[in-house]
């Protein structure tokens, strides 16, 4: 199963999949949404890049890096169903964003039969955190940092106790996700969310690569030949 050319063009801000079906290392490119298959010692890996802002319902400036939630979930499902796929890597520098589009799409990872690896490069913070524990293996390189932090919006608040109940709610979903999906305690997580010595405006930790393996979150430091040594594993 291989959906082609599932969206518009790039002059409407939309992206390809026509790559998605390239197993020729020599010759794959990456498409417009930054997804490149290529193949190595018999195994198809389907690398996808997770980078900048998680883009929810409401779209970003163009001069703002963003990754669309709308192409990355046909781009699952097609490496899903796809058998020339052996195994999904996911690069992720992101700064966070969307909190439904960022648990919709770690939620459709977290679900996949296909081996996953995730590497965190540069950062994965915020959202960015259930994105990199999703996958059923995770990396961190030592230069890597990644921001816990408890859920904030912008604009306009009802204060009622219904709005703080929803916050709290929405809170409990992505906890409960990235505890049900790394090696961190729901204790340990909440302790690195109220944090007050870390930011000077603002609660939460701030980890760098070998902290977020201490802490559990992440399941060891490496780089992209060690995530792509452990998918191969997993593949075969």
């Amino acid at each position: 199963m291989f959906f082609k050319d599932f969206t518009e063009n790039n002059e409407t801000g939309e992206c390809n999949a026509q790559n998605g079906g390239n197993s020729n290392s020599q010759n794959a490119k990456p498409d417009d949404c930054g997804s490149v298959t290529v193949e190595s010692e018999g195994v198809s890996i389907r690398c996808i890049a997770i980078i900048g802002q998680v883009e929810g319902h409401s779209i970003l400036p163009d001069t703002q890096k963003s990754t669309k939630y709308e192409h990355l979930l046909p781009l699952l499902v097609d490496a899903e169903e796809d058998d020339r796929v052996g195994g999904l890597l996911f690069l992720l520098n992101t700064v966070g964003g969307d909190v439904e589009a960022g648990l919709a799409i770690a939620e459709l990872i977290a679900s996949m039969k296909k081996p996953t690896v995730s590497l965190v490069l540069g950062g994965g913070h915020s959202i960015g955190v259930p994105l990199a524990v999703s996958a059923k293996r995770s990396f961190i390189v030592p230069s890597a940092t990644m921001t816990v932090h408890p859920v904030r919006i912008s604009g306009t608040l009802v204060g009622a106790p219904q709005t703080y109940r929803y916050f709290s709610r929405m809170q409990n979903r992505i906890t409960d996700f990235v505890v049900a999906h790394s090696n961190i305690t729901k204790e340990q997580f909440n302790g690195l969310l109220m944090r007050t010595e870390e930011m000077a405006t603002d609660v939460g930790s701030i980890l760098e690569g070998r902290e977020a393996v201490e802490a559990g979150l992440i399941d060891g430091v490496g780089g992209l030949s060690d995530a792509i040594a452990a998918l191969k594993a997993m593949a075969k």
